[in-house]
């Protein structure tokens, strides 16, 4: 890959290209790694160059990690634009999927709101002993939503 600059094709060097879609650096060589972006060619001194369809691929792929979308939905959803002429049925489920996640994800904490509402409104402001806020923290048993049978941990 001798003279990258030659033409009009612009080139990008992994600095450039992470600053342009908001990616860092370790991320885009992670990227690389699992097949998300196809690794690019490189100068003579050994530096990396995108082009401009790498640098749309990297900020299709930062967008879908935004929308909170999983590596593999990433990669469904990259087969899929790479292959215009098929059906988005599978587009449409993974989306789908994604928003059901999102929505589960909006009413847990939804949940955890009211209990942090409750423990901060039934704090009298004493002593720490007395604390309804270390007491609840301290005995999972004194939340509102584990009465209820709601209560899950997040720390999977």
């Amino acid at each position: 890959m001798a003279n990258l600059q030659s033409g009009a094709e612009r080139w990008y060097s992994i600095g450039e290209i992470g600053r342009e879609s908001g990616t860092k650096v370790p991320t885009i060589r992670y990227y690389e790694q699992i097949g998300l972006l196809v690794p690019v060619g490189r100068t003579e001194g050994n530096q990396r160059r995108y082009d401009e369809r790498a640098r749309e691929r990297l900020t299709f792929v930062r967008h879908a990690r935004a929308l909170g979308f999983s590596l593999d939905a990433v990669r469904e959803l990259i087969k899929l634009a790479d292959h215009p002429e098929r059906p988005c049925e599978k587009a449409d489920t993974i989306a789908r999927e994604q928003l059901e996640a999102v929505e589960q994800r909006l009413e847990t904490l939804s949940r955890l709101r009211q209990e942090l509402e409750r423990m901060i409104a039934c704090c009298d402001g004493g002593q720490a002993r007395n604390c309804r806020i270390l007491q609840t923290v301290s005995d999972h048993r004194l939340c509102l939503h584990e009465q209820h049978g709601g209560g899950q941990s997040s720390d999977r």
